[in-house]
């Protein structure tokens, strides 16, 4: 589903437009000057080929949502939903033009709808696709990048650089949704549940249409199905789970390769989101 088949699809999430603040331009610090991140905090990594490695804590997209930043000439927006766990990194770049995010404030399936200041068009974070306005469904490049430790990210990229925090009052490193990742349902979302007794808030890892449960990866570290290698390690914290998300359960790595090793596109979301987006999608269960 591309586009907005009824308005009542769309629920105001609480804060107004722009009322979580979209970031643009960040400063970047060197991964040694950066003292505040606790070892399994999670970030969202952005390798691009010839740049300097990037993590964007999830300290901080927790508050903004929408960082847009450009990386060796090429303009990004990474996002990150906490209520469909959702973290992508898009090519901001359309037609002959370049777009630059903000914040709705609008829900749909619980996932956040972006905007773009150029012809306010509204778009699904978590498909990359404008679903009202100008852009109806164009869909936006996603570029590989995942969620990993802050540990893995600065042992792995010693010279690498990573945000700085924003000059905004935010309670930096403080999760506001505490025991999210536990519920029974949830916020805001009135569709179906997922099929195979798969609990609405757990992760899976997607691939295109695919979707593979995180508690069957967790169990065999594994992979090889539907033309990717999936990995999964211990060490990095759920950022939804406790008050402090430094110190959330471990819910562990997830990169997903190509058979040549070549980093993939993919989203670590959750079961609920994968089933309301991709509603014919396949479910890789155990066999």
């Amino acid at each position: 589903m591309t586009s907005v088949e009824s308005w009542g699809e769309i629920l105001s999430g609480g804060p107004p437009k722009d009322g979580v603040p979209a970031l643009s331009d960040p400063d970047m610090i060197a991964v040694g000057d950066e003292a505040r991140i606790a070892p399994r905090e999670p970030v969202i990594t952005l390798e691009l080929p010839g740049e300097v490695p990037r993590a964007y804590p999830i300290r901080y997209l927790t508050w903004h949502e929408i960082v847009n930043d450009t990386v060796g000439g090429v303009p990004v927006a990474v996002t990150f939903c906490p209520l469909c766990n959702s973290g992508l990194v898009f090519d901001r770049r359309i037609d002959e033009g370049v777009l630059s995010f903000g914040v709705s404030g609008k829900l749909r399936n619980s996932d956040m709808v972006m905007y773009d200041h150029e012809t306010e068009s509204w778009w699904q974070q978590a498909m990359g696709i404008g679903i009202v306005g100008h852009f109806t469904g164009r869909a936006l490049v996603q570029l590989p990048a995942w969620m990993e430790s802050w540990s893995e990210f600065g042992a792995r990229n010693p010279g690498g650089l990573v945000m700085a925090q924003p000059d905004w009052p935010r309670s930096y490193g403080r999760n506001p949704y505490v025991s999210y990742d536990s519920a029974q349902r949830p916020f805001l979302y009135s569709g179906d549940m997922p099929p195979h007794g798969i609990p609405a808030l757990e992760r899976v890892v997607r691939v295109g249409d695919r979707a593979w449960p995180l508690s069957r990866l967790a169990k065999i570290g594994k992979v090889r199905e539907g033309g990717v290698v999936i990995s999964w390690t211990a060490g990095q914290a759920s950022a939804l789970d406790v008050g402090t998300i430094g110190a959330g359960r471990d819910v562990g790595t997830i990169r997903v390769r190509d058979a040549r090793g070549k980093d993939v596109p993919h989203d670590v979301m959750f079961a609920f989101a994968f089933h309301a987006f991709f509603p014919q999608g396949t479910w890789m269960l155990d066999r």
